[in-house]
Formats: C-alpha cells, structure tokens, sequence
C-alpha cells in the first residue's frame, strides 16, 4: 500500500493562483463537500474576467498545474523575452497556431511570452489574421493579468509595461 503525498505548495484563501488553462485567479474559499459519498477538500477559485468558478480538489492540484504566481525571476525573464526578436518558423499557420495554443495553456509565462513576442504587430507593420490576433490578445491578457497581480497594479498599467517592453 503506498501512502499518497499532500501537495508541497499550500494555498490560503485571498491568494492569486494561476490555472495553466484559464489564467489568473483568486482562491476565495477552501471547504469540504461531499461528492459522490466521499468528503473531499476543494479549493474554490474565481475568475472574475470570465465570470467563472472551479473548485478543485486538494489532492489533484499538482496534476492540474495550479501555482501561485510567479518569482520575481520568472516574471523578469518573461519581460527580457518579450525585447527579443521573434521567432516565427516556417511552417503552416495551424501547426504554429497549435504550438501557440499550448505554449499559452501551459500556464508558463516564459512560454507565454513567447507567444505574446512572435505574434506583435507594431502599428506600422502589416495586419494580422483573426485568428493570429484572438491567439495574440490570449496570450497578452495572460501575461498582463499575472504581471499585473505580481506589480499590485492595474491590468490597464501591466498592458503598457508589456506594450513598452515589445516596442524595444
């Protein structure tokens, strides 16, 4: 019989957390319920921009990827890549808009800055598919919404970091 590990990482209520596949939340209870005869502990989290509630279980955290916002070092590495020159490969515009999609979900915001990097366009450059700005504005709401909690700033303020830091 092996015994089961509680998650390393604890969270509180009244914490921003970040789920990989929906962005930046906040954890506004930790309860118990009973589903399906079994008491299980759930974290509630809500997302407010999308007018969403998740509650997940304690013990399936780590599988699902919740985290707490990032470290300083993190968020600074997620900046420096956004001066960076973008790297576009050359292949069909659905394989890269499914590389972007899953560098998005992942929830890193290294990756997702990444993202946020390739896909800018300066207002003198050429425009962009709809479907290359919806992956765009994704992946930007996402950097900005968790840069915005890490400053305690507004996402308004986080949006023009981000733009200064693109147009660099």
């Amino acid at each position: 019989m092996s015994i089961k590990k509680l998650p390393t990482v604890s969270f509180n209520s009244g914490d921003y957390v970040v789920y990989p596949t929906h962005g930046v939340g906040k954890i506004s209870d930790i309860s118990k319920q009973t589903i399906a005869g079994s008491e299980l502990e759930l974290l509630v989290v809500n997302f407010d921009k999308d007018k969403m509630t998740l509650r997940i279980p304690v013990a399936k955290i780590e599988n699902v990827g919740l985290r707490k916002i990032s470290e300083e070092s993190t968020i600074n590495q997620a900046l420096e890549t956004l001066k960076g020159k973008a790297k576009v490969k050359k292949i069909m515009w659905s394989r890269r808009a499914q590389e972007y999609e899953n560098k998005i979900n992942s929830g890193n915001p290294v990756a997702v800055a990444e993202v946020v990097r390739d896909l800018y366009r300066s207002e003198n450059l050429a425009e962009q598919s709809y479907s290359e700005r919806q992956i765009y504005e994704q992946a930007f709401d996402r950097l900005a919404s968790e840069v915005a909690v890490f400053d305690h700033s507004s996402v308004e303020e986080a949006n023009k970091k981000l733009l200064s830091f693109l147009a660099k």
